[in-house]
């Protein structure tokens, strides 16, 4: 009977370490699963980090800097320009717009130098002004690219090269003086 107890003990025990296998092979494809997953989680997280930054590089580009990360205990600078009024280009109807531009400088130092050359800049941009129709200015889309062709203009009259849209900012390449262009009055009749 001994023997016959013993046979009778040894089958649950075998039976037992097949549940204790089948156990941990269940806990090892939940810890696999559950690790490529992270690692998918994680990739995936790098590529979305990977295309804002691209994407963030395309507006900088765009913007001569203006998508550039900000120093948030440096105080910004704003050269305010003097309003502009002008006829614009409507055929139908005598219309006009009166515009107040405010450019935001990436430091003092370029506040100087827009100073400098206000005569030119307020030249290139009455003459962007005066090429426009009320109906390119009333949507917001055509404020956008106004204040593009502003900074366009404004950068030529400093003497560097316009930026193309899209292009890649170059990282060795000096920052662009003005950061954006914000209008702080817009008027049109």
């Amino acid at each position: 009977m001994s023997s016959a107890a013993a046979i009778e003990g040894a089958a649950p025990a075998k039976g037992g370490k097949k549940k204790l296998i089948l156990i941990l092979a269940v806990v090892l494809l939940l810890l696999a699963a559950g690790g490529g997953g992270v690692v998918f989680w994680l990739k995936a997280k790098a590529h979305a980090a990977a295309e804002a930054e691209e994407a963030d590089d395309g507006a900088e580009a765009a913007h001569g800097g203006a998508a550039a990360k900000r120093d948030p205990k440096a105080v910004p600078v704003f050269v305010p320009l003097e309003p502009f009024t002008v006829n614009l280009a409507d055929r139908e109807a005598e219309r006009y717009a009166q515009v107040g531009i405010t450019l935001e400088l990436t430091d003092a130092k370029a506040g100087d130098r827009i100073k400098l050359f206000m005569p030119a800049i307020r030249n290139n941009i009455l003459m962007v002004l005066a090429h426009k129709r009320s109906s390119d200015l009333l949507e917001r889309a055509g404020k956008e690219k106004l204040a593009e062709e502003v900074l366009r203009e404004t950068e030529r009259a400093l003497g560097l090269d316009p930026v193309v849209p899209g292009a890649r900012h170059k990282k060795d390449e000096e920052p662009r003086p003005v950061r954006a262009v914000n209008f702080s009055n817009f008027i049109i009749q």
